[in-house]
């Protein structure tokens, strides 16, 4: 079991209020343009000060899709669910047997940091295996900015 799995337990689930999910071809483009589509979501769906983390736990997860669970002619998908409470990304590719780990990066390292910031940001995360492939999941506890009325 990884620390991921003993982070906190998942909450009871809860109705979907709000939905959405792409597949993308496995290129660096495709990792900017669901990290976008993202941010659009969330703040339309009136979390617009969760913004900086989604975008970049779904930055983070897709790129890992990329690099290691992509497969020639295969997509990757990112889903996301809004419940009451939560925000969940989920990212799917199709190479179930490379399954992701938080491991400590070397100062000198470009790479290795991703799965370590997803753990810090996300309140929960794991990764769950599908008939063809894996979903790697982040879920954020939603916390609503309070309105703010400007007066001239």
């Amino acid at each position: 079991m990884t620390a991921a799995q003993e982070k906190a337990p998942a909450p009871t689930p809860e109705p979907v209020l709000q939905e959405d999910q792409l597949d993308y071809t496995p290129t660096a483009r495709s990792v900017h343009l669901c990290r976008l589509r993202a941010v659009r979501l969330v703040t339309k769906w009136g979390y617009p000060n969760h913004v900086a983390e989604v975008a970049l736990l779904v930055s983070e997860l897709a790129t890992n899709a990329l690099l290691h669970g992509s497969v020639r002619g295969r997509l990757f998908r990112v889903h996301l669910i809004l419940s009451a409470t939560t925000l969940r990304i989920e990212v799917s590719d199709p190479r179930g047997e490379r399954l992701p780990a938080v491991r400590e990066a070397g100062d000198d390292d470009c790479y290795g940091r991703g799965l370590l910031i997803v753990d810090r940001l996300a309140d929960r995360w794991g990764v769950e295996p599908r008939t063809v492939g894996k979903t790697v999941f982040a879920e954020v506890n939603l916390r609503r900015q309070p309105h703010v009325e400007v007066r001239d």
